[in-house]
């Protein structure tokens, strides 16, 4: 792949962003598929190791993975009115089959409530039955118009839990279980800070009672949705008939949740960690935690330096790039665009001092140590590495949040922001979950993000839109 420049973030964002996942070797556009990408190797080794991350801590929850049909019958949707209605303008809908005209056209899954719902019915008939804990692996398609590679695409993979409980109770219990294991990962492993909250009604699940989210600020200051968990209430149970004999021996509908994080992440992490250099990536997911690279001018000096840095090499378990026809400062360049958080260097003279030197990825530091003490060296960088990106994540989020105290205040805040220009901030305001407030906040394109689990402001106040009395301040921004 050629590699060129890369536009800077302060230029254009958008352009930034295109640049840093083309010249990450992340992915590229697939052109002969509308709004469809291609995930290559260096962008799918992330996504699998989120997909450990988060599938060992669902085991560990009592989940069990499972598979669903991609095709959905379309009339399974429309069984929940409220969830037909939302993702209608999405779906991609299959009328040919085998040559012929189908008698009911299928949907290319958008989501599957109305297919597990389905399932659901016949699998479960007593409060014995329950809890049904899965999880499901997948991808589905809808149809968009605007697309931007990881960040809302045609097609993307996504994870999906879906669960069946007897009570509200412990289906909300469920609902804020999972809601804690995405801030986790977000925050622990992608060094993503977040802020969990409920969505408004206006912006919940179709389909859902109440649906709860993670909200992420990118370096352009514009939120992104990076994780939500649904309380599904018993709607899907109404709407498919999954009842069950209660302890009593009554009969009842189940309650059910459902929850997703998708390839969007890997967007996310881009936007929150990389520089005009390139991707930068926080240890704990980088495909490559660390890359050797050797370096000699003279054949007499290539064997010597080689295996010197193929035993250090084997010894710490990382990758050497021992590629020929590549000056070193061309192989520095490749890893620094890909994020590596460390590259190692070993030369002639290193040979002799018996050191190695560490460079940081994210600061540019480098620092010369010995090469009995490389591993533990390694290991303190790494560490100090996946901390300070999580630091600086925290610091930008909370220097870009502000108080606004008239619906006119925030206006004037995000009035300009896009995603090219950037300049987004976090408002916190008192606002009425009404679609009053959600009309006025749609007039310059923001909306309420979501009311946070904790209140970290001043606590009650009165709606700038309504006047009316409200318990918290809630977050709006412009997002992806």
């Amino acid at each position: 792949m050629a590699e060129s420049r890369i536009t800077p973030r302060n230029q254009d964002f958008a352009a930034w962003y295109q640049d840093v996942v083309l010249q990450g070797d992340m992915a590229e556009p697939a052109e002969i598929v509308k709004g469809c990408m291609v995930i290559k190797p260096n962008g799918y080794a992330i996504w699998e190791r989120l997909q450990q991350e988060l599938d060992s801590r669902f085991k560990a929850a009592g989940h069990q993975n499972v598979y669903f049909p991609l095709l959905i019958p379309q009339s399974f949707l429309k069984k929940e009115a409220e969830h037909v209605e939302g993702f209608s303008p999405e779906l991609a809908v299959v009328t040919i089959a085998g040559g012929k005209e189908l008698e009911e056209p299928y949907v290319i899954r958008p989501t599957s409530e109305t297919i597990i719902g389905h399932f659901f019915a016949r699998w479960i008939q007593s409060w014995r039955d329950l809890p049904v804990l899965i999880n499901q692996w997948a991808n589905v398609v809808r149809w968009e118009l605007r697309t931007r590679m990881f960040l809302r695409t045609t097609e993307f993979l996504w994870q999906e839990g879906h669960t069946a409980h007897a009570s509200h109770e412990e289906a909300l219990e469920e609902v804020l279980k999972i809601l804690d294991v995405y801030a986790d990962v977000a925050e622990n492993v992608m060094a993503m800070p977040v802020i969990k909250g409920i969505k408004t009604s206006g912006e919940k699940f179709a389909g859902a009672l109440r649906s709860y989210s993670i909200e992420s600020m990118m370096q352009n200051g514009l939120a992104l949705q990076s994780g939500t968990s649904h309380d599904l209430g018993q709607n899907f149970g109404k709407a498919f008939d999954v009842k069950f004999q209660t302890r009593e021996g009554t009969l009842d509908y189940v309650w059910q949740t459902s929850w997703g994080v998708s390839t969007r992440l890997i967007g996310g992490l881009i936007m929150t960690h990389s520089d005009d250099k390139g991707l930068v990536l926080p240890p704990k997911l980088a495909p490559n935690a660390a890359v050797l690279v050797p370096i000699y001018r003279k054949d007499d000096e290539r064997s010597a330096v080689l295996e010197t840095a193929g035993k250090i090499a084997a010894d710490l378990n990382i990758k050497i790039d021992d590629r020929e026809g590549q000056t070193p400062g061309a192989k520095f360049f490749h890893w620094e665009r890909r994020g590596v958080p460390v590259v190692m260097e070993l030369g002639p003279r290193d040979l002799a001092s018996g050191n190695v030197v560490l460079k940081r990825r994210d600061t540019g530091g480098k620092e010369t140590v010995a090469q009995a003490d490389v591993s533990h060296a390694l290991k303190e960088t790494l560490t100090a590495i996946q901390t300070s990106l999580l630091a600086a994540a925290k610091t930008r989020q909370k220097e870009n949040t502000v108080l606004a105290n008239s619906i006119e205040d925030v206006e004037d805040i995000l009035r300009d922001v896009t995603a090219e220009k950037g300049g987004g901030k976090f408002v916190m305001a008192h606002l009425k979950d009404d679609p009053q407030c959600d009309v006025r906040l749609k007039e310059f394109k923001a909306t309420i993000r979501n009311i946070p689990l904790i209140d970290e402001y001043d606590g009650p106040g009165k709606c700038i839109v309504t006047g009316e009395p409200v318990s918290q301040r809630v977050v709006v921004a412009k997002a992806y």
